[in-house]
């Protein structure tokens, strides 16, 4: 829906739209925390801290008051780019209005997806009826079992991140645009990859990205990138693998 301005010659228009937007949820309002945090994060992908947008969620916080200018510059000392606060009391909307920054209202924590892994959150079984006996879970034929990995059931929507910090990352599904996808080692992605793909993050050059549909707005090994643009566009909306090789991100067909 757009709400136009009247007259012949408009020099905009108003436009409805979701664009994709990390979260950066905070769970200490110390700068100084931030700071190491994100000192740790950008060695791991470098890739990702590339003057990325970010929404500050401080719902967790509980504070009345934050300092919430110094840590919007810890976050630009770190090539993230804050944008608008999500959550926070009044003195918090101000503040954020006040360094031109956006406020969003809370999500409702029912609504709040926690990003578990699969063997913290098992699939519900089916409801045993009187005649028959509940059959003994097995997992799906196309999946073979996967050992020191992490496994993620479900879409990866916009603004999410999954991570595998100590080995492999499956995830039995997509990975949507805005979304974001971390890995020690491989990732493999059992639908189309449509989002931020970062495997080897402790610089694991042998790591390795897999997915069946490539569409992904960045794919970095040990932090080596490529973002979409520099795709090969034969290669886009097929099975593809990702490596590190001669010096260089590689990515062909996946037979």
């Amino acid at each position: 829906m757009s709400l136009n301005v009247d007259g012949a010659e408009e020099a905009f228009t108003f436009k409805g739209g979701m664009l994709p937007m990390t979260v950066m949820e905070l769970g200490s309002a110390d700068p100084e925390r931030i700071r190491q945090q994100l000192e740790s994060k950008r060695n791991q992908s470098p890739a990702f801290f590339q003057h990325t947008p970010v929404v500050l969620g401080v719902e967790k916080l509980g504070e009345p008051h934050l300092a919430l200018e110094r840590i919007c510059a810890v976050c630009r000392d770190h090539k993230l780019l804050p944008v608008a606060v999500r959550g926070g009391a009044d003195p918090v909307r101000q503040s954020a209005w006040a360094l031109g920054l956006g406020w969003f209202a809370p999500v409702e924590e029912q609504r709040a997806r926690r990003l578990t892994s699969v063997e913290k959150t098992p699939e519900a079984a089916p409801a045993e009826t009187p005649a028959e006996k509940p059959a003994a879970a097995e997992p799906p034929p196309e999946m073979a079992p996967v050992v020191g990995a992490r496994l993620y059931r479900g879409t990866v929507r916009s603004g999410q991140q999954i991570s595998s910090a100590d080995g492999d990352l499956v995830v039995i599904g997509a990975v949507n645009a805005g979304a974001e996808v971390l890995a020690a080692g491989n990732i493999h992605v059992y639908g189309a990859l449509r989002g931020r793909a970062l495997a080897g993050i402790h610089g694991d050059l042998e790591a390795g990205i897999f997915c069946r549909e490539l569409k992904a707005e960045l794919l970095s090994v040990a932090g080596n990138y490529k973002r979409l643009e520099d795709i090969d566009p034969q290669l886009l909306g097929a099975p593809a693998e990702v490596r590190f090789h001669h010096q260089q991100l590689e990515i062909k067909p996946l037979a």
